[in-house]
């Protein structure tokens, strides 16, 4: 059963938001999303939060900067996602530019798995480096660390992931770890990284390193770190919207770096006209596909490239993964719903699937897609060799995964050999020969923790558009504005009349509609069957861009015949 119901805002509140220079749209939209100070909405990069706030920030500054001092080889060990390689990507340019010498390793997520584990370390060792500088991972590295200490090799963790009850034994940055009083909780392993360098060259500054030149401009970073964030779907809080909104300034300028500048071009998509979209749909995805099919080496080396030819070479190779993975994502789709053919969803309050033929890289991908349609926390699972099974699980509204996951660890002890995550999604490793039990186990879990309420798909619109709103002006203003996980997307409803529908790209409809006092195209993807003559739809205004020409197009996220609504 599907719910629709509109965000309820406060009139006063948009009120102040206008009187302090918001278009009237969009002090209503941002009223209900909860802003009640106009300073929220400063975009300036004045506005950040201190990067004093981090605990440990100013420590791992001065051990940084000593290792510079020094002359120390320093290594980054990344994460294999796009939060990861931008993480690395901003490391690695950051570092350098204040003068580190400074590597990366990568893991390779189906040889050696997630995280600093003690093999990653002795990987690592062969390149005899000084120090180890984890991002986007470390903080339940305890027996990595505990190695790097044997080999010699100190560590910082850089991390924003949840940390588990004890925390390794070595210096960390993590804006979740006990005792961090840094405001916003939500930065991405990207953020974070970018904060360290924050602290770093002011640590250096007042040593005097920047006495007789010019100072390291690490805005120029913030196309990255804007990348990231969006594409590892953290909270954009007014932190994270911040950050994304100076990145995708410098996207618009043309100041991103060559490897950003080829995603967008095999893409086709503009930078003029970059989106949160476009980061989320489709230069993410394609930095992606490296970590899920191959090495995410490819995509950090897209992003350090400093040439055009060689970004776009790495560019085009992403582009090619991407359209494989999407095709191994398909089948795998197929070969999902034919499992759940005999299954009543409607009865259960979780999915937990699995095939032989499933790929690692790709099962993240099904479970959200599975948990789109049947909203239930789902949990994909694929082999791992070695009689293990790793799985990848989203969530729905109400249900915290990474502390699901915790509960069933207490309650089941030994079941999970490893697991980790955030709020909407985690990650997990079993023997094989325990699928079925985790399965039982699963739903007993999610039935104790949750209620048929939230087991309903509940969409929230921001209600009816007048017809002075519904216009390309308000699109492109609210196309311009940064919107995302925790910070939902404008969308609306209203009434239309199907003027005309045909099929494009064999699988999605594109339509004409027409309302009271005006007509506009818009596009259902992923359906190609006809849509009645009458429906009442949630959409979203979008610009549609073609020959040199902006109009007005609408995208529907859900539709019901207008007959029986």
């Amino acid at each position: 059963m599907t719910q629709i119901v509109t965000r309820p805002y406060s009139p006063e509140l948009a009120e102040r938001l206008e009187q302090a220079g918001t278009p009237p749209l969009l002090a209503r939209l941002y009223a209900a999303r909860g802003i009640d100070d106009p300073s929220l909405l400063n975009r300036g990069l004045a506005d950040l939060f201190d990067y004093r706030l981090l605990k440990n920030i100013q420590s791992a500054a001065a051990r940084l900067a000593d290792a510079i001092e020094r002359g120390e080889r320093l290594l980054i060990v990344a994460d294999y996602d796009a939060d990861g390689a931008t993480a690395c990507a901003v490391g690695i340019r950051g570092l350098r530019a204040l003068g580190a010498c400074i590597d990366y390793l990568v893991p390779n997520r189906f040889e050696y798995g997630y995280g600093l584990s003690p093999e990653i370390v002795r990987l690592a060792a062969e390149r005899a480096p000084d120090m180890i500088i984890t991002v986007d991972n470390g903080i339940a590295a305890h027996a990595g660390v505990e190695e790097a200490r044997r080999l010699g090799i100190e560590v910082l963790v850089t991390d924003h992931h949840l940390p588990a009850e004890t925390l390794p034994d070595t210096l960390i940055v993590n804006p979740n770890q006990p005792g961090c009083g840094f405001p916003s909780k939500h930065l991405a392993g990207v953020g974070v990284m970018f904060y360290v360098l924050l602290a770093l060259r002011a640590e250096l500054r007042q040593r005097g390193r920047f006495a007789n030149k010019v100072e390291p401009n690490l805005a120029r970073l913030l196309d990255l770190v804007a990348l990231g964030t969006v594409a590892d779907v953290v909270p954009l809080d007014a932190n994270n919207r911040l950050l994304v909104e100076q990145g995708l300034r410098r996207m618009r300028r043309g100041q991103q770096v060559p490897g950003l500048q080829a995603l967008f071009q095999v893409s086709g998509r503009d930078p003029e006209r970059a989106g949160v979209q476009d980061l989320g749909f489709l230069i993410g995805p394609r930095l992606n596909a490296a970590g899920r099919l191959a090495d995410m080496s490819l995509g950090i080396e897209c992003l350090l490239a400093d040439d055009d030819a060689t970004a776009q070479r790495h560019a085009l190779e992403l582009d090619r993964l991407n359209r494989e993975r999407r095709g191994i994502e398909s089948e795998m789709q197929a070969q999902a719903l034919d499992l759940l053919d005999g299954i009543d969803v409607g009865e259960g309050y979780s999915l937990a699937l699995y095939d032989p033929a499933w790929h690692q890289g790709v099962v993240g991908l099904l479970a959200s897609r599975l948990k789109e349609r049947h909203h239930r926390p789902t949990f994909a699972f694929a082999s791992a060799g070695d009689g293990l099974l790793k799985a990848s699980g989203r969530s729905i509204p109400g249900l915290h995964l990474r502390d699901l996951l915790d509960l069933i660890d207490k309650r089941h002890p030994g079941l999970l050999l490893k697991f980790g995550g955030h709020a909407a999604a985690a990650g997990l490793s079993l023997e094989a020969g325990r699928f079925d039990e985790f399965a039982t186990v699963l739903e007993t879990t999610c039935r104790s923790v949750l209620g048929p309420a939230e087991l309903a798909r509940v969409i929230e619109t921001d209600g009816e558009l007048s017809t002075r709103e519904f216009c390309l002006a308000s699109a492109e203003a609210i196309q311009s504005g940064v919107w995302g996980q925790a910070f939902p997307a404008p969308a609306f409803i209203g009434d239309f009349r199907v003027q005309s529908q045909r099929l494009v790209g064999e699988k999605h409809l594109k339509l004409k509609l027409t309302g009271p006092h005006w007509s506009a195209d818009a596009m259902l993807f992923n359906r190609d069957e006809p849509v009645p003559e009458r429906i009442q739809a949630v959409y979203r205004l979008d610009v549609n861009a073609w020959n040199g020409q902006r109009s007005l197009q609408l995208t529907l996220d859900h539709w019901t015949d207008a007959a029986t609504a």
